[in-house]
């Protein structure tokens, strides 16, 4: 089994990155989206999306991070891959699966699965663009509106050169409202001849069990189930069966997740500007409320807590933050992990 995590614009960026793959389970990474649009981005630019471009193109626990793109131009997507390959990801992803209204309208994203013979040359141009020895993926949704392509975008991927093709179960229209079609990834898987994952609605030990058998995939990516449950790849690679006594208890403790929180909030106050730094604490701790009755109560604490240094406190009284951390400006903050 490979289990991949997902990336998730906004929320599972390179920090949350960091704190997953440091629980353990999950085999690669892919970032969130590098939108091309016409021009050929600086080195920077790559940077500032996948810092791990600077370790190698690992996370700091060592996992594999794929750098994915997204645009429409084949041209234009052929040549920033060439460069970003230069810098040593892991792989080049790239984006036909994003429902954003904003990146549908500029025709990325979910909005290309309306043109099969655009996935095929964006794919060619691309696979022609980068070492022969550095894998190209793709994820895609089953469709726009509907899922009557599918198969038809997933054969036109696998005519381009795709050498994994990950397949969000559900259509741009479905956005993330349950439930995931895992049996049309079972349509898809049959048809190509490259390897596919399973993504959607993979929240529980149970789900991705389930998933597996709908889809007929070995390998699946989980997203927001992550984040909700740290521990989840974990659980998922131990999981015995469905007879198998299964608790409902996370397989993270929350003691053992509380160091973690600490440094997230280490490395949001040292790379994200002032505005971003509750925000982002607090849109963890949301989804992790789900899981852990203690992130419930610390969100409540802090949901109307706006000031980085009054929450850093409220961190340390609760021994969440071990020794007083000094405060890094964001512009003093190194460039890279």
């Amino acid at each position: 089994m490979t289990i991949l995590l997902a990336p998730m614009e906004g929320l599972l960026d390179f920090v949350l990155r960091d704190m997953l793959t440091r629980v353990g389970g999950v085999d690669r990474c892919v970032s969130e989206f590098i939108r091309i649009t016409h021009t050929l981005l600086p080195e920077k630019a790559f940077l500032r999306v996948m810092p791990e471009l600077a370790n190698g193109g690992l996370t700091p626990a060592g996992v594999p991070v794929r750098a994915q793109l997204l645009g429409s131009d084949p041209v234009c997507l052929a040549e920033n891959a060439a460069r970003l390959a230069e810098m040593g990801p892991h792989g080049i992803d790239l984006n036909f699966g994003c429902p954003a209204k904003v990146v549908n309208r500029h025709g990325g994203g979910a909005a290309l699965l309306d043109d099969p013979e655009l996935l095929t040359r964006i794919v060619s141009a691309v696979r022609k663009a980068v070492p022969a020895h550095m894998p190209v993926s793709a994820k895609m949704r089953l469709g726009f509106l509907d899922d009557s392509r599918a198969v038809e975008c997933a054969q036109a991927l696998a005519l381009g050169g795709v050498s994994e093709l990950v397949v969000h179960a559900r259509t741009k229209a479905d956005a993330y409202r349950p439930p995931a079609y895992w049996e049309r990834v079972n349509d898809i898987r049959l048809a190509v001849n490259v390897p596919v994952v399973a993504n959607g609605e993979i929240w529980t030990v149970d789900d991705a069990r389930r998933c597996r058998q709908a889809s007929g995939c070995d390998s699946l990516m989980v997203g927001r189930g992550m984040v909700v449950d740290p521990g989840l790849a974990l659980a998922i690679r131990e999981d015995r069966g469905a007879d198998a006594s299964n608790t409902a208890e996370p397989r993270v403790s929350w003691q053992d997740l509380q160091p973690l929180i600490g440094q997230f909030w280490i490395l949001v106050c040292a790379r994200l500007e002032r505005k971003q730094q509750a925000g982002r604490l607090k849109q963890w701790l949301n989804f992790l409320r789900h899981s852990y009755p203690e992130a419930e109560a610390a969100y409540l604490e802090l949901r109307v807590s706006h000031d980085p240094q009054i929450i850093g406190q409220w961190m340390l009284r609760q021994g969440i933050l071990p020794t007083q951390v000094p405060s890094v400006a964001r512009s003093e903050a190194p460039d890279m992990l």
